[in-house]
């Protein structure tokens, strides 16, 4: 089978209560985490991935703040960025919805612009052909997410979105590569008692079909949402030192983009 074209959507609207009063004047994932802003974290797993055409998917209120930071600092480098906007949150599968035109019948990989991996997904993603592929890793708190139970064969028998009761203590992180079928998965889901169209349900789509691949990734996954988590991921990136892993184009662009800002600032200063 032919590889189709991938493409990729980071998921940054939402309003973040959490982190108010700072995400009340700006977007979460335009936070920083260390050295720059926390969307660059999901560029950097896209781009890695060889991913050209991005789509991010934002809330009104700050569209203008991505556009101005990200308009056009990957131009000269060849990565197409486009921006939607959703007004108002409809669950994390709505965005295959709202992407429904850019996805067209490629292939995609979605991230959610708040996870932060130490683990480079560059070679799973490449070699993704069709069905899903997800990954999942050990938590000790597997209730706050998406959780998947494998048999004793390693085979997965089970997807629970916030599980009340324990099923496993493999979480699903926010990173997930589709073909063009999650389109319609995604439109004919079930809302939940939330009225969201859960990301469960694009996963229990394949996995019904049995064409739903999981892998198990080691390394530290950050879902940087709160005070706590926000802190202790930009201590992580240091001390780890996960900002000296990103792709080159990301740090030209971002140099570049400094640089242009700086001498912008000194004529204005004249």
């Amino acid at each position: 089978m032919k590889k189709k074209k991938i493409k990729g959507i980071i998921l940054a609207g939402g309003t973040a209560t959490r982190l108010f009063p700072l995400t009340a004047t700006t977007s979460k994932q335009l936070l920083p985490v260390y050295d720059r802003q926390m969307i660059f974290y999901p560029l950097n797993v896209l781009i890695k991935a060889g991913i050209k055409d991005i789509l991010i998917i934002v809330a009104p209120e700050h569209s203008g703040q991505f556009l101005n930071l990200l308009g056009s600092i990957f131009e000269k480098h060849g990565i197409r960025i486009e921006f939607k906007v959703q007004k108002i949150p409809k669950g994390l599968a709505d965005a295959f919805i709202t992407g429904e035109d850019f996805i067209d019948e490629g292939n995609v990989a979605m991230i959610l612009g708040d996870n932060i991996f130490e683990k480079d997904f560059s070679a799973e993603i490449k070699n993704f052909k069709s069905g899903g592929m997800i990954f999942a890793k050990k938590v000790p708190d597997p209730e706050r997410y998406g959780v998947v139970k494998f048999d004793e064969n390693n085979k997965v028998v089970q997807i629970v979105e916030k599980p009340k009761n324990w099923i496993s203590d493999y979480a699903i992180p926010g990173i997930y590569v589709y073909d063009s079928r999650c389109v319609e998965a995604a439109k004919q889901a079930k809302h939940s008692e939330r009225g969201e169209i859960e990301i469960t349900e694009i996963h229990n789509y394949y996995l019904d079909k049995d064409e739903l691949s999981v892998s198990v990734f080691d390394g530290e996954w950050m879902d940087a949402g709160t005070f706590d988590s926000l802190l202790e991921a930009g201590r992580i990136v240091k001390e780890k030192e996960i900002y000296k892993n990103f792709d080159h184009i990301i740090d030209e662009a971002i140099k570049e983009f400094n640089n242009e800002i700086k001498e912008i600032a000194k004529k204005r200063l004249r």
